[in-house]
């Protein structure tokens, strides 16, 4: 897509005054599994007998693989391939994203390369298809399918990552039933589950993981749960029949890790890149509080908020623009409206997908941010700037947080830098 540069709007711009800003830093609970020790912790956990007994000679198993950045997630993945072989199993990896790559075979493939989960990084086998089997209906009457290639092996691993969601609040969240219903399910699957409205999520996910699990042939999940940094912190074997218990129970754990900006509100949110390997809107509301519904709260507190870049393993999904005030040329030249849409048409989430005002560059994303902001002190703005949800252990603040900062209003918060201008290149766009 080609953006085109109003005169008219730059100068309505250009005068706009922003504010100096200074590095803090923020510090988290931080527990963390060493990434050198990771196989080795898979296999102790893949090696418990109620685990290990499921996995037997000859069988060709299914290994869930999906589309969020999830830490170490290619060495999660390779290290229960490899156990596999090492029962005499045949493994092989299926794209578990629902709708994401553009809903296309092809496209899901693209999105495990860009997490380093290939065929020839993995050693073995990878199965893309869209095909699904219906397997039944749920209590509330919904379809519920399940990827053909894995429900036609002699077992299913569901590997993910377990985490509050960006759009409800409930017992299964982002997490073991998600992927089996939602990732699993394909596009068919995740249709299924979000056609009633994010306030149904809650409900539709475990009564249609009851159909899934009932009538498929799921060994174990081995979910992880990160810290604030991004970091493993958990990785867990849970036995097929544990898992409606012991879910909610990690989900708890993953929730207490969340990070958050500790200034708690701000004028103005600057985010340097989203992406569907952050958040399935590219940035996560638990972070910056642009919600797409009225179901969930929390984050920031922020009147305007610009997303200045799409990250390139999104592969043009920019889905979750809907929720910035302002996007740069940049990224709008980035997007692919096919795989955006077919996101959101799935999702029944029309808000993420709707497109925000366009500016020419950084500069000016910032600068219309600020310009449009109702009943701030543009001489005084509070503004921050994060590189993405997923990484706010460093993060930027404007002057007006400084003096507050240095005294100690914010307990976990450290400033490392003095307030200083922002520095843009010649086309706008910053440089630090």
């Amino acid at each position: 897509m080609k953006f085109e540069r109003s005169e008219e709007i730059s100068n309505l711009l250009k005068d706009i005054k922003i504010p100096k800003m200074f590095h803090a830093v923020q510090k988290f609970k931080r527990d963390r599994v060493d990434p050198k020790t990771i196989p080795a912790l898979v296999y102790e956990q893949l090696s418990r007998p109620e685990i290990s007994e499921t996995v037997k000679p000859g069988m060709e198993i299914a290994i869930t693989a999906g589309s969020r950045g999830v830490a170490n997630v290619d060495v999660i993945t390779k290290a229960i391939v490899d156990f596999c072989k090492e029962k005499g199993a045949s493994p092989f990896i299926v794209p578990a994203m629902g709708s994401h790559g553009g809903a296309t075979p092809e496209g899901q493939l693209e999105v495990l390369a860009g997490f380093n989960i290939t065929e020839e990084t993995m050693g073995c086998p990878i199965k893309s298809s869209m095909e699904t089997v219906l397997l039944g209906y749920s209590e509330y009457g919904k379809p519920v399918y399940q990827d053909k290639n894995a429900h036609e092996a002699d077992g299913i691993i569901l590997s993910c990552r377990i985490k509050p969601h960006n759009a409800f609040r409930g017992k299964y969240e982002s997490g073991v039933l998600k992927m089996l219903v939602v990732g699993l399910g394909k596009q068919k699957g995740a249709e299924s589950v979000h056609s009633d409205g994010m306030d149904n999520m809650a409900r539709n996910i475990p009564a249609n993981g009851k159909v899934a699990l009932e009538n498929s042939k799921v060994l174990f999940a081995i979910p992880c749960v990160e810290n604030a940094y991004d970091e493993t912190a958990l990785i867990e074997a849970i036995p097929r029949d544990k898992i409606f218990d012991r879910e909610p129970e990690l989900l708890k754990i993953a929730a207490s890790n969340m990070p958050s900006l500790l200034v708690g509100e701000a004028d103005v949110l600057v985010v340097d890149e989203m992406g569907k390997n952050y958040s399935g809107t590219g940035v996560d509301p638990n972070i910056s509080g642009t919600w797409s519904n009225d179901y969930v709260s929390g984050g920031l507190k922020v009147k305007r908020t610009c997303f200045l870049d799409l990250t390139d393993c999104s592969h043009g999904n920019a889905n979750g623009m809907g929720l910035a005030s302002i996007i740069t040329a940049r990224m709008f030249e980035k997007l692919d409206l096919n795989k955006i849409y077919m996101n959101s048409f799935t999702s029944t989430v029309l808000k993420s997908a709707m497109m925000p005002p366009v500016v020419a560059n950084d500069k000016e994303a910032i600068q219309a941010c600020i310009r449009t902001a109702n009943r701030i002190d543009r001489n005084n703005v509070r503004m921050v700037r994060i590189k993405n949800t997923l990484h706010i252990g460093e993060i930027m603040l404007s002057e007006s947080y400084y003096e507050d900062v240095v005294k100690g209003k914010y307990p976990g918060l450290t400033a490392v830098s003095e307030p200083v201008p922002l520095e843009f290149d010649e086309e706008g766009n910053l440089v630090n």
